[in-house]
């Protein structure tokens, strides 16, 4: 890989105006010399030059991370590579080997363990939890010990591996330096030590391992059983038997897999759920048409991010790491680089490889389990850490990042006018805490002091109401104090804070027609990204508050039409009204009672001057049913 390092004594500015246009690999970095993101691009020139197309203007084309991260930029180093399929590899090296702040990062867990075949002229075949890059060949890792200790008992009951830790090379078998133990006579060992047998029939058995290890067991037990019959026709049966014996002891091994496929396919299935920041992979590898193996993997910094893009980090890491390359891989969307990842791939591979995005069919409906098994990895991460009681949701995060807040919004209390044709006005407040309602501590408030539908003088009456009993009290602030509206609900308010000397308290608006927040103090509304998490938070807190409000406004209503001609009876009062409809279900209920059955609640004098009344309206008596 032809690779050269440029314009290490240049300054910023003369570095983007000299950008090669080759394919390659740039690094960001900050103040103090920290790579803080690595990308790769077809033409490092027009795709580096996009990250500052507004950096000497208004930043409000970007979203607030992206706009993080260009404010931190200091300096750049540019990695220019003969191909994209050398970026691609390169990227990948590095984001593993820095872990970048604003990269997507998989989270490696080291304590998966892996089967491993030593590089060794007579090969070993053991567990390890260390990935060592001298040659051998790792399967695994193994989320399932089981499964794995499983595998690795059925080879070594299969094959004759050598169990010893003897440094086998030509030159100690031919002097003999090492004496035949206990399982070369015990047939659990062909005897490589003494050099009983040669070194390419121990690596034509190591081969066959391999291939036990990948899941492809179908060309083995034809071997197998080739070697069977061949013993057969020369009248060895007890070595015959023992080849009978490898080939049960297959066959229960292939049983204990999931056939998903009858055409002996060789494929990968990935997919993955993401959630905030957070984000979870799933790998199926099929094999001779079985599922031989899943892997599980954690990714961060993902939100913003298009799925393609994070299932395309995650398929570089994996694979970078993987020489396992199966002829297919199955994916739920397409990816960003796709052509680029294709090619990278067969060119580890050695062969053409097909990549494909079902949407019906068997392998649609294996891609949906993949998919599921993603999003349960995903809840599990967060039930652990919801137990670990260090646990704040992504979208309180998201939210404290895209309003530039100083603390955490971990509280956020938001009001919400309703009336209808200005009559009945009230306003709700809903309180959220950690992203979740706290209905405990939601507040219904009748409009006292504002006559007709003005809601902005409706909203400062309910936040001086609110706001001013936390003063008197000395209860605790909210974190973040929410109105529903744009610029006037909120100018509304804010009025009243300064008033009462709360001007510190954080206040936003979220407008219904186009999503749009608004800040204190700024004409424009605040450029939110429409896939934030935090957006998303704000919406449902929203739409809470209004829920809220118009089910208080509709019984008050309710209560004002229903109880308003009763209320005009001389002696019926509120008490009487409401046990009246409690009673009879509605004022025309009342109405076609009979006098007995109304004196029965209230007494024979009252239902007297209830008939009374009701008999000088003209009676229109209700439908019968038909």
């Amino acid at each position: 890989m032809d690779i050269h390092i440029t314009g290490h004594d240049l300054s910023l500015e003369e570095k983007l105006d000299s950008l090669p246009t080759k394919p390659g690999v740039y690094q960001f970095k900050n103040a103090d010399g920290k790579i803080i993101y690595v990308g790769k691009a077809q033409s490092l020139r027009s795709r580096v030059r996009q990250y500052f197309s507004s950096r000497n203007g208004s930043p409000r084309g970007l979203e607030p991370k992206l706009e993080a991260l260009v404010s931190k930029i200091a300096d750049i180093e540019l990695v220019v590579t003969d191909s994209e399929v050398e970026a691609l590899i390169l990227e990948a090296n590095l984001i593993k080997k820095f872990k970048p702040r604003y990269n997507v990062v998989l989270k490696d867990d080291k304590s998966y363990p892996f089967i491993v075949i030593t590089n060794e002229p007579f090969p070993r075949v053991f567990v390890t939890r260390r990935v060592i890059k001298d040659g051998s060949r790792y399967f695994g890792p193994y989320t399932d010990v089981k499964t794995m200790r499983f595998a690795l008992k059925t080879v070594k009951d299969i094959f004759m591996i050598r169990s010893c830790n003897y440094d086998l090379t030509p030159e100690t078998v031919s002097k003999k330096k090492f004496r035949l133990c206990l399982d070369y006579h015990i047939k659990k060992c062909e005897g490589p030590c003494e050099g009983v047998v040669s070194q390419e029939h121990y690596k034509a058995m190591i081969d066959k391992v391999a291939q036990v290890l990948k899941g492809k067991t179908d060309a083995v037990v034809d071997s197998l059983d080739e070697e069977m019959r061949q013993l057969s026709e020369a009248m060895k049966f007890e070595e015959a038997g023992r080849a009978r014996d490898r080939l049960q002891a297959l066959a229960v091994y292939s049983q204990k897999q999931k056939v998903v496929d009858a055409k002996n396919s060789e494929r990968d299935i990935i997919a993955i759920a993401s959630r905030g920041d957070d984000a979870a992979g799933v790998v199926f590898k099929v094999r001779d048409g079985k599922v031989v193996g899943s892997q599980n993997f954690y990714l961060s910094n993902v939100e913003g991010k298009p799925e393609g893009e994070v299932l395309e980090s995650l398929i570089q890491r994996y694979y970078l790491e993987s020489d396992d390359v199966p002829s297919e891989l199955v994916l739920p969307v397409p990816l960003l680089s796709e052509e680029v990842v294709q090619r990278w791939l067969e060119e580890k591979r050695g062969a053409p490889i097909t990549i494909e995005i079902p949407k019906t069919g068997e392998r649609a409906k294996l891609a949906g389990l993949v998919k599921r098994n993603a999003e349960f990895l995903l809840e599990e991460l967060e039930l652990q850490r919801m137990k670990r009681g260090d646990f704040i949701p992504h979208s309180v995060q998201a939210l404290q990042r895209d309003l530039r807040l100083k603390a955490l919004p971990r509280r956020i209390e938001c009001f919400d006018i309703s009336n209808i044709q200005g009559s009945d006005s009230v306003a709700s407040m809903v309180v959220f805490v950690d992203a979740k309602p706290k209905r405990s501590e939601y507040r219904k408030f009748k409009i006292r002091s504002v006559s007709g539908p003005d809601d902005f003088a409706s909203m400062q009456e309910v936040i001086e109401r609110r706001y001013r009993r936390l003063l008197e009290e000395q209860a605790p602030f909210p974190d973040l104090i929410m109105v529903d509206g744009g610029k006037g609900q909120l100018s509304s308010a804010m009025e009243v804070l300064q008033a009462l000397e709360l001007a510190h308290v954080p206040i936003i608006g979220l407008a219904k027609r186009l999503e749009e927040v608004f800040v204190p103090h700024a004409s424009e509304p605040l450029n939110v990204p429409r896939t934030s998490s935090g957006l998303r938070l704000l919406q449902a807190v929203r739409d809470e508050a209004h829920r809220f409000a118009i089910t208080y406004h509709r019984q008050l209503r309710s209560k004002r039409i229903l109880q308003t001609e009763l209320d005009l009876i001389k002696g019926v009062g509120k008490k009487r009204a409401t046990e009246l409809l409690e009673a009879f279900g509605s004022v025309q209920g009342v109405k076609f009672a009979t006098e007995e059955q109304i004196a029965e609640i209230v007494g024979e004098k009252v239902a007297v001057k209830i008939k009374e009344y009701f008999a000088e309206e003209p009676v229109h008596p209700p439908e019968s049913p038909s």
